[in-house]
């Protein structure tokens, strides 16, 4: 399986987000500034203590030396790789490696987006893949609709089960006052939206909000004398099957099931030993395929394992705790902020906060269905 890993050698130091929602007059570059202004005071240090640097912008592909001028930084290290919204969970992983080695002494991870008040659309250089063109697909959502549809041919998957995705999420989100999308959410409500890409309705769909969000990672001893609850990282994993879904081998299946279980193996976890849990998810179709994937059901039993609100509040799994991509917040990209949620139920500060939680997975998704990877953070007491 390979994926050597420094099981809590690392830790999640601070942790910010900012201008959840709308935040007009921002760019994208300020909005990952303040949050990262935030969040290294959040970790008790200064900026200049800062010498790895992670970020990656919607609309800057340059966003590494952007945010470092933005700042005044020069760091020694600057990662922008762009898998989309698991981009976040790679950062993670390879913070996690140079810290470990020394390379580097302070992470900064950092994102922010103002597609709501900028334009009102996915801001993304994405473009379909040609041998998909001639079809004219929606991006992104014909291609999550390929999966659903797909799903609910195999496996007897209904609207009703995937509509029990999005009123969970609202429900989170309406105990979560960050959270942009509030208010009675009914599954008749999702079954009566408009279809966009069938049988994927609006209600399916996450929201476009602004948003940004910043955490800071440093070696797990200098953690400990921050002035918030260290939240070491335990395991971080990635996994790149296709980018184009016409390239897909299977689309009810995505390379969750390879990075979830390299993330388990590393952070010497399974599923059953994780008490709450963050996915991507862009189309509540995502969140069924996840939890299938990271082995909290088996393979074509999602649609069932999320009905009867099992992963709202009150429910047997904790999905989704801030209201998720579909009811928290969706600037573009979404992983960093399933990080933040995550850290957050560890440190007990979550707005919707799970009793006792000491491990807490955060999964990222890039592309369509594409780029996954995991993160499994822990508390001080898995160490």
């Amino acid at each position: 399986m390979g994926g050597t890993f420094p099981r809590g050698s690392t830790a999640i130091t601070g942790l910010a987000t900012y201008g959840v929602g709308e935040a007009p007059g921002h760019t994208s570059l300020e909005l990952a500034a303040k949050a990262s202004m935030l969040a290294i005071a959040d970790a008790g240090l200064r900026l200049g203590d800062v010498d790895g640097l992670f970020i990656c912008l919607p609309d800057d592909f340059f966003a590494g030396l952007s945010l470092a001028e933005y700042l005044g930084l020069q760091p020694r290290f600057t990662d922008n790789n762009r898998t989309g919204g698991s981009a976040f969970m790679s950062h993670m992983a390879t913070a996690a490696l140079a810290l470990s080695a020394g390379y580097i002494d302070v992470a900064l991870i950092a994102y922010g987006s103002n597609q709501r008040t900028a334009g009102g659309k996915l801001s993304t250089p994405f473009k379909n893949n040609v041998w998909e063109a001639p079809y004219r697909p929606l991006f992104p959502i014909s291609s999550y609709a390929l999966a659903a549809a797909r799903h609910m041919h195999e496996y007897g998957t209904t609207r009703a089960q995937l509509a029990e995705v999005a009123v969970a999420a609202r429900g989170w989100a309406n105990g979560n006052p960050e959270a942009f999308a509030k208010g009675p959410l009914t599954i008749e409500d999702c079954l009566e939206s408009r279809v966009i890409s069938s049988p994927l309705s609006v209600k399916d769909c996450c929201l476009v909000t602004d948003g940004a969000a910043a955490i800071v990672m440093t070696r797990a001893d200098r953690a400990r004398h921050g002035p918030r609850p260290p939240v070491p990282v335990l395991g971080a994993a990635a996994a790149t099957w296709w980018n184009a879904i016409s390239q897909a081998g299977d689309v009810t299946t995505t390379a969750a099931a390879e990075s979830g279980p390299r993330a388990y193996a590393m952070a010497g976890v399974g599923p059953s030993d994780i008490d709450v849990v963050q996915l991507y998810d862009a189309f509540t179709i995502n969140t069924i395929l996840f939890l299938e994937d990271l082995g909290f059901c088996p393979k074509g039993e999602g649609g069932r394992f999320v009905s009867n609100g099992r992963i709202g509040p009150g429910g047997e799994l904790p999905v989704n705790t801030n209201g998720g991509g579909l009811s928290y917040c969706h600037p573009g990209m979404y992983g960093l902020f399933a990080i933040v949620e995550a850290a957050r139920q560890i440190r007990g500060e979550g707005a919707n906060q799970i009793k006792d939680v000491n491990t807490a997975l955060a999964h990222g998704n890039g592309g369509v269905l594409s780029s996954q990877a995991t993160v499994i953070l822990g508390s001080a007491a898995t160490i």
